[in-house]
């Protein structure tokens, strides 16, 4: 955003909560930085200045405020339009791209140069990749020394930090005194039964129905349930397994459950849950955008907080969406079941107390050497399925972000059972491109249907989407909500039709 100092002096005047997480605040006097929305006094017009993001802020010398915590402030990707470079790497960077790489590598991801990606991160997010990997890191370990009773060694291993000695002398450098002496009170509460609760921020409105509704017409038995105003799945990283459960919280948060033996998995497992659940999605900017359509404007004035549902697992939504051609969402749930049954692992006894969660889902590599069709599907798409898994199993990056949407899709239709709308679909959920549209999907092109009953065809529908562009993920959404949601509960219409 652009850092007009008379316009963000006022926003932090008026405590403007729009501008939370759109800009930081650091004054001078103090050597602190804040959130827009901060309770202490105002500082004098001439003793601040602003930033596009905390890492900028604390690579200029600011330290975290204490008392508004920027890093429970909500991490918009308001960038996005702008420089789809930076968000696809500001997603791999939350993944932990930089933690076992440099710059250069991170960059050839990328398709650009080091001194390039370099300077896109001055230009759009102030700071460099390196200090933006730092200051999360940092953050979050603030957010757990404030919001968990886990001992120091724990915190600096979930954060990300590769050493205890490199934990402390960051906060020690950072704060002038050790993590420990940041800890107000230890909530005793927050660990029961090995278990680790995050809350996590976003920006509001939130259509926490929409997307409770959307991950239980698709939760795979065994594997993943949705009950009350709660999501629960099993999850495996690194050859350990564990359990995760994803509730609304006060304040435009919401709280993640972890059961998990490896804290250091701890980055990798809110960089998932952010994914699934689209925090980092900013609906003021992607509404506006969109509601200068009169087709879309009502449907976004509807559903103003409206997100794009992510995917856990690449491989696991591509088993799903192949499964799910030519027949029922309900059937294709059922039919994945099975799958899970015969072919995923069961969670370890320690872990099934967690009522409707027991395997799971099956490792590629077991898939790949498996038949399928002794559950009953066509031998065409078994083989589509037993395909697909051996070409990840010899690739597990291969749904990971690369340099551009166009050059994604193309990868992805490489795949064996995987076409145009799969792949837009899977560039939605998975690769979280938020301008993939599957414009042939029957959904779409029934919502786009005109007031004389003319259904446009998948060509016209995608030059008609051009003017929602960088937001069409979104778009499409809204027409799948408005137009299928229904008929998707009920199992009338197949998979392809409403994703």
């Amino acid at each position: 955003m652009d850092m007009d100092r008379t316009a963000c002096y006022r926003a932090i005047s008026t405590r403007d909560i729009r501008f939370d997480g759109r800009l930081f605040v650091g004054v001078k006097t103090t050597g602190i930085y804040c959130r827009p929305i901060c309770p202490a006094r105002t500082p004098k017009f001439e003793n601040v200045s602003f930033y596009a993001s905390a890492a900028a802020a604390q690579e200029a010398g600011f330290r975290p405020c204490l008392r508004c915590r920027p890093e429970v402030s909500p991490d918009l990707a308001f960038w996005r339009g702008s420089s789809n470079t930076v968000s696809r790497a500001l997603a791999l960077i939350e993944s932990g791209a930089l933690d076992g790489d440099d710059v250069e590598g991170l960059a050839s991801r990328l398709g650009v140069g080091g001194r390039q990606l370099r300077r896109l991160f001055r230009q759009h997010v102030g700071a460099s990749p390196i200090a933006v990997a730092q200051t999360r890191r940092v953050l979050l370990a603030k957010q757990l020394i404030h919001e968990t009773s886990l001992p120091m060694a724990e915190v600096a291993l979930a954060s990300g930090f590769n050493s205890v000695r490199r934990f402390n002398e960051t906060f020690s450098d950072l704060f002038g005194r050790p993590p420990a002496a940041l800890r107000r009170s230890r909530d005793k509460t927050r660990r029961e039964a090995g278990a680790l609760s995050v809350r996590l921020p976003y920006r509001p409105p939130y259509d926490w129905d929409a997307m409770l509704s959307f991950l239980s017409a698709r939760a795979i038995p065994g594997v993943e349930i949705v009950a009350g105003d709660s999501y629960r799945r099993t999850i495996a990283i690194g050859g350990k397994c564990g359990v995760i459960s994803v509730m609304p919280a006060p304040k435009n948060r919401i709280d993640v459950r972890v059961r998990f033996p490896e804290m250091a998995a701890l980055p990798q497992i809110i960089a998932r849950v952010r994914r699934v659940f689209d925090l980092a999605a900013d609906p003021d900017t992607i509404g506006a955008h969109l509601a200068l359509d009169p087709v879309l404007a009502p449907l976004v004035a509807a559903r103003p907080g409206l997100r794009v549902p992510g995917a856990w697992d690449g491989f696991e939504l591509a088993v799903r969406a192949i499964f799910g051609q030519q027949i029922t969402v309900p059937a294709a749930t059922k039919l994945l079941g099975k799958l899970v049954q015969a072919f995923g692992d069961p969670l370890p006894p320690a872990m099934t107390e967690s009522e409707g969660l027991s395997h799971l889902f099956p490792l590629a590599a077991r898939i790949a050497s498996s038949d399928l069709t002794t559950l009953g599907m066509p031998g065409a798409r078994a083989m589509a399925v037993t395909s697909l898994a051996q070409a990840i199993s010899a690739d597990p990056a291969i749904f990971s972000r690369g340099a551009s949407l166009e050059d994604a899709i193309v990868k992805l239709r490489a795949l064996p059972g995987i076409g145009e709308w799969t792949a837009q679909y899977i560039a939605m959920r998975e690769l979280r491109e938020p301008d993939a549209f599957p414009a042939a999907d029957i959904g779409l092109l029934r919502a786009m249907t005109d007031g004389e009953g003319r259904r446009p065809s998948p060509a016209e529908l995608l030059v008609r989407s051009e003017r929602w562009r960088p937001w069409r993920a979104y778009a499409a959404l809204h027409l799948w909500a408005a137009g299928v949601q229904a008929a998707v509960v009920s199992g009338k219409i197949d998979e392809r039709e409403a994703a």
